[in-house]
Parts: C-alpha cells; structure tokens; sequence
C-alpha cells in the first residue's frame, strides 16, 4: 500500500517492554499451556492440584543448568545469570557463557547486568522502605512533592498519587515520554512534558509508563531531600547488602566484571554493539545487579521483609506492593483469568489459588530479565541475560516453575515467548514500506519549500537543512539529526534510532496550507509518523 502521506498510527514505541510487560502477565498469572488449534474440545478428566515439595523443586534446579544452555544454544544469547531462593536459602547460583562478544570473560554470579523494567519492583521495594519510613504515603499526591508537575487534565495532575503511577493507572498513555528519552532529553524536561500527553479514565485504565514509574520515585525522593539513587542505596541496597547494585549508569558503566548488552544482526550473529544509558528513567529501567544481588532481594521478598533477622523494609508496605491495584489484562474468555498489576509488580494467582509475583524487564538495545516468584510458597527465580529479547529469560522462569509444579514444562516455551516479542516488534513497524517507493512517485519540491525551523510543545523545535543536496532534520538537546529520503511527493522517509527504534517511518510536509504561507512556497508544517502516535508529531512553521 502507498502512502501519499503520513497516516497516524495506533502503535506501542518501547515494543520490548510492552510485550515485556504481557509476558510477565502471563507468568503471574500462572497459565499453564497454551491450548493449540488442534486441542480437543473436551474438557481434561481432573488433575488432582500441583504440590510443591522440597523434592520437586530440587529436581527444578537440578534440570535448571541444562535448560539454560539449551536455550543459549537455540538462541545464541552470550550471557545467562541465574539464582533461585526457596525457603530463605540460595539453593542454586550460577552463570553461563560470556560477558562480551569476543571477549574474554566468563559471565558468574557476580557479574553486572542492565535489569531494564526489572528496575519497577526494585523501586517499589525503595518506596516501601521510604513509606515505612514515614517520608511519604502510598497515596500523597505527587504533585506535593514534585514541583510544577502537571496533566492534560488539571485534576488528575493534582490528585495522581504515588500508587496510582507506580501501578499505570493514571491515564498516561502508553510508553508515554519515552520517546523524548531516545532523543537525548534529561528526567526533569521530560515529566514536564507529561502536561502535554491526552490522558484515557483516570484510575480505570492500565497502560505502561516508565516516566509515570520515574514520577513517583523522584516525588519520593525529593520528599525525603534527596536523590532517586541515593534514596535507593540508602533504603534498601546498602542496608541489604546488595553491594553490587545501583540505579546510576555510571556505576555499571564502571564496572569491571559487566555483562555488555547485545543484539542480534541480520546474519544471525550477536554484536555488542549498542550502549543503553537509562538514567533518565532510572526508577523504571535504570538498576543493575548481579545474580548474588538479586538472590538476596528475593530473599528479602519472601521474607516479609527480613535478612538474616533483620527486618529491611516493614512487612506491611512491602506486602502492599504485592496486591492488585489495576486489571492489566482482561480475561481472554468468559472462563479464563484476568491479570494484574500491583505496585511495580505483575500480580496473579495461580490454579491453586495461589499469589504469584513476575516481572520482565527488556532493552531492544541488548538485555532481557525475568524474576517470577510464589511467595506462599517461599521459592523465587531471578533470571539475567544480555542479549536483546528472544524469550530465553521468560521461558527459563516459565520451565522451572513448570517443572517445580508439574514435573514437566507445560509446553515448549521458548519459541512462544520469542513470537510474543517478534509480533510486537513487526505490529511497531510502519504499514507502509518507505524503503519502496511506489512506481508513480510524485517528484518533490525544491528544498527551500521544506527547510527552516518547526515548532512543537512537547518536542520541543525541529529544523530542516540541506546540505549539498541532502535534507536533514535535526532535533531534540544534542541535536540528533536524520537523513531525509524523499519517498513520494512532499513525504520523505528517515530511520528511527534508538531504544524505541521502528525501522523507517515517515516525514510528511504540509505545502500550501495556512493564511501565512505566502502563496504556499513553504511548508506551513511536517508531521513525523514515530512520534505522532499520541497526536503529538506535528510541527509548525512559525
């Protein structure tokens, strides 16, 4: 299909963590396999309930090793860190395969991983602490503590409270100010910018936020007179021993013993090839740890609160992260289960009627993660990669829990996983191919018609130069600028860059329009297609 211009599409930028997000879903709630097409229709004779036992789960963690690398050799993934915690105690601990690409360097269980939105229940566990604390409540409004913060709507802005963005129901849109992140944007122009976002029913709609997330922690941290990361390592790593963690990307940057984070080329092969510095959201995405670490924060989830005697964060407000807050997903039947999202965390219950706590973390630009839990039943997986998206995290969490319940995965869960993630991907894509121009292209104006300076609220101004021929538009602080290629007519195309990157998209200029354009010799405004997702991407000639 040709696109004579820029059609405005219902997409979700940050793709990765959205369907992050859906497959944790799929964990908390406990869903067993996934009934084919060719299933019979009859209902199965009853199966007498899954128990856990001391010698199940062991033969859990006894298969465990070889789910790993299997699944690295299926996928390729360089890096795999795992720990599992039952009862208190750190029954298995191991890393598999390499740190980096060609490099020398064994990944361990000491080894430093981006945790991308594994961050979420990390900072949940912070704000616990803080709550207990008595610096802030769950439900103090953040505008109280976050100076000039505001909504489309007026009310919402005054009356969104900590949980209400630390569970994506305050009706920010989804992913919404994530793209300004990928343009070099810093956290505190970037929640001024929420103002500008349409908002859907307050309370009574769930969409993923990661600057709704960073909102909170850094309301938070100012009610306590400090910084989002210095708040974390005062509340809860420092006081956990969790000395290999930190929610500053200078930190891992410096690290010596890091995972490096990879994706995968057309060939293929696995490149480091891309550095992801997420401090700008650093309560949604920016933490990393180690597998020791993560082992020691599951232990202090499924102990109320405790290490070693020790109580960390108060059991109350950390049990209050664990209850549902939002449906996130209806059932998809009249008989199935619906899922949910609690403070920071993916909530579910199992068939048993059991909670069940997951979350997923993923960088399309190289890291994938996964920590499901059965708190009832005192036994956690956290699992740790450095390659971008393919499943391996989520599957290897979903075979043990299988194994641990039923003896056997449910079913194979790997390539599920992976065509979760691919299908989000490809529905991220641009429906239109603008590396194919149609046959009967209209030719393009001369490039005074499109050059000049835009302007746009929330983006902030775009500016449109030739050189030598070449149209470029640059925008953003730094600025990052693009290559224009003409498509057809006044629409050109450029490739999207960075963690929401979406293949090529189109560039549309309004020729002729408006009182103010002199006889229609110059665009009176462009629309860019990736960032109008929310009706924002239009900018206008002053």
């Amino acid at each position: 299909m040709v696109c004579m211009g820029v059609r405005r599409q219902t997409r979700h930028h940050g793709s990765t963590a959205v369907t992050a997000a859906a497959v944790a879903s799929l964990l908390a709630a406990g869903y067993g396999a996934i009934p084919s097409a060719a299933a019979p229709a009859a209902d199965p004779p009853p199966q007498p309930p899954p128990q856990l036992t001391q010698a199940k789960v062991d033969e859990a963690v006894d298969r465990l090793d070889g789910i790993v690398r299997d699944g690295m050799k299926e996928t390729g993934v360089p890096g795999v860190a795992v720990a599992v915690v039952y009862k208190d105690r750190v029954v298995h601990l191991q890393g598999f395969g390499e740190r980096r690409v060609g490099q020398s360097g064994d990944v361990g269980p000491d080894t430093v991983f981006q945790l991308a939105s594994l961050s979420k229940p990390l900072a949940s566990t912070v704000v616990a602490g803080a709550v207990g604390d008595k610096v802030i409540t769950w439900d103090d409004p953040v505008a109280e503590h976050l100076p000039g913060f505001s909504l489309k709507d007026r009310w919402v802005g005054d009356h969104v409270t900590v949980a209400d963005l630390l569970s994506h129901r305050s009706g920010l849109p989804d992913h919404a100010g994530d793209l300004l992140e990928d343009l070099g944007y810093d956290r505190a122009y970037i929640l001024d910018q929420l103002r500008e976002e349409p908002l859907t029913p307050f309370r009574a709609s769930y969409a993923y936020t990661n600057y709704g997330v960073t909102a909170a922690g850094q309301a938070v941290a100012n009610a306590k007179d400090t910084t989002w990361e210095r708040l974390a390592e005062d509340t809860l790593y420092s006081p956990a021993g969790m000395n290999s963690t930190s929610s500053r990307f200078a930190d891992y940057d410096k690290a010596t013993d890091k995972a490096a984070t990879h994706v995968k080329d057309a060939d293929g092969t696995w490149e480091a090839k891309y550095v992801r510095d997420p401090d700008a959201q650093s309560p949604a995405g920016g933490a990393s740890s180690t597998a020791s670490d993560m082992a020691t924060w599951l232990r202090l989830q499924l102990a109320d609160g405790k290490l070693g005697g020790k109580q960390i964060v108060p059991a109350d407000q950390l049990e209050r992260t664990h209850l549902p807050e939002i449906v996130s997903s209806p059932p998809p039947a009249p008989a199935g289960r619906a899922g949910f999202y609690g403070l920071g965390w993916n909530v579910g219950y199992d068939d048993q009627g059991r909670l069940r706590l997951s979350h997923s973390g993923a960088f399309e630009l190289g890291a994938n993660t996964n920590v499901t839990m059965l708190p009832g039943e005192q036994l956690g997986i956290a699992v740790l990669t450095n390659g971008a998206p393919v499943g391996l995290a989520d599957s290897v969490a979903l075979d043990f829990f299988d194994i641990a319940q039923h003896g056997e995965p449910t079913t194979d869960w790997l390539p599920l996983v992976d065509k979760l993630y691919q299908q989000q991907l490809d529905a991220d894509r641009s429906p239109t191919d603008y590396g194919k121009p149609p046959g009967n292209a209209a030719a393009a104006r001369s490039d005074d018609t499109y050059t000049g300076t835009y302007e746009n609220d929330y983006y902030g101004p775009l500016t449109v130069t030739a050189t030598d021929g070449e149209l470029t538009m640059s925008l953003g602080p730094k600025p990052t600028t693009f290559r224009l290629t003409h498509f057809d007519g006044d629409t050109f195309s450029f490739r999207t860059v960075g963690e929401n990157a979406t293949g090529l998209s189109g560039v549309t200029f309004d020729v002729g329009s408006g009182s103010e354009n002199a006889g229609g010799s110059k665009a009176s405004k462009v629309t860019v297609e990736a960032f109008d997702e929310n009706g924002l991407g239009t900018f206008t000639r002053p």
